[in-house]
């Protein structure tokens, strides 16, 4: 099976008190309405942390700061393996433009279960409700 790796960006309102987080509803493909924290595909020769700051410049056309690492998560779609490495980020320059994605929501921590997460995604869901104030 391919396994793809990927970085997910965990975007807080604030690093330091992270009372709200930024999501996304899938725009294209197969699981398009379910919701992930953007992010993307890691390039041959780039660090997580950078492919993560490229596919938010590409898809939010926002620069972030990329703080600690959450977690990873491996999960195996019927398609792929997926390898995904999550990290907390803060808002440098700009607005979160949804450039690919169909919809978006701050979420708080009594919210988190209210949007039907990518599987993938759902993994990470208790260990963010933990990080969040």
């Amino acid at each position: 099976m391919k396994t793809i790796r990927v970085a997910a960006a965990v975007i807080c309102d604030s690093l330091i008190s992270r009372k709200r987080i930024f999501a996304t509803a899938r725009g294209y493909g197969n699981y398009r309405g379910q919701w992930e924290f953007p992010g993307g595909k890691i390039e041959e020769g780039e660090t997580p942390q950078q492919a993560l700051a490229r596919e938010i410049r590409e898809e939010l056309d926002t620069v972030i700061t990329v703080g600690e690492r959450i977690g990873r998560v491996e999960y195996d779609y019927p398609e792929f393996h997926l390898s995904m490495d999550c990290f907390w980020c803060g808002i440098k320059e700009g607005h979160l433009t949804l450039l690919e994605a169909e919809d978006a929501r701050w979420l708080e921590k009594s919210t988190l279960d209210s949007v039907p997460w990518l599987p993938a995604d759902a993994m990470l869901i208790e260990t963010i409700r933990r990080g969040m104030s």
